[in-house]
């Protein structure tokens, strides 16, 4: 595995140079949809390149080839559609329960021809929930939903056992390693925790890397709330 200087520096001249044009277009669709859909306020070309496309790519060597990946709280599509960019191989289910940023992720998937990819207009705890997806991925990610704990709640019952959750974090780590009495009840153990810092003083950012090793009880995730009103 490359460093996580090196992993910067190699996805940051794919995204300047063979995979330019995609990122290009991905970034007017989201400064066209944001003026009626308000997905994200950086709007500055070179904070959208740092904050968000930059920030999604680091997590690309993580994932195995040819894999499935189910993305919790798609929002606008970080890190989902620029893995997708960076790695065709993977296929990706979105679960995000607004309507309108799934439309927006819709026009994404059209106008830069992404093939499998998959939105569905679902809460996680309601995804989470279907046969068709309980357990059924082999990564799962998330970025900026919700505290470690809570995150976990949502994210891991889709996860395979034997596969992984990748949660991309902010540089406080004590968040990840909060979050071990939550692992454990939900059949997973924390695996590793990739620290890494974004060019341009754009700041301290962290990969969890959560291994599922047993099936998650059924109970999971609770529902109505309660991930967030009384976390693991």
């Amino acid at each position: 595995m490359l460093s996580m200087q090196s992993i910067i520096e190699k996805q940051q001249k794919y995204i300047t140079g063979e995979k330019k044009e995609l990122f290009d277009k991905f970034r007017a669709l989201l400064l066209a949809y944001n003026q009626k859909y308000n997905l994200t306020a950086i709007l500055e070309e070179k904070d959208i390149f740092y904050k968000h496309f930059l920030d999604s790519a680091i997590g690309a060597d993580f994932f195995k080839e040819g894999t499935s990946v189910a993305e919790i709280g798609s929002g606008a599509g970080f890190p989902s559609v620029v893995l997708k960019i960076l790695r065709p191989d993977l296929s990706f289910s979105l679960f995000e329960s607004v309507g309108k940023k799934c439309e927006f992720l819709q026009a994404v998937v059209d106008n830069l021809q992404l093939k499998e990819m998959y939105i569905y207009n679902f809460r996680a705890e309601d995804g989470a929930k279907d046969n068709r997806f309980r357990e059924k991925f082999d990564h799962v990610t998330a970025r900026a939903v919700a505290r470690m704990n809570t995150l976990s709640e949502y994210c891991l019952p889709f996860c395979k056992v034997g596969g992984t959750f990748i949660a991309y974090k902010s540089g406080d780590t004590q968040e990840i390693l909060e979050a071990k009495t939550a692992y454990k009840i939900l059949g997973a153990e924390l695996a590793d925790i990739k620290e890494y810092v974004l060019p341009e003083g754009y700041g301290e950012r962290s990969l969890a890397i959560v291994k599922k090793i047993k099936n998650t009880p059924p109970k999971y995730p609770r529902g109505q709330g309660k991930e967030r009103k009384s976390p693991l």
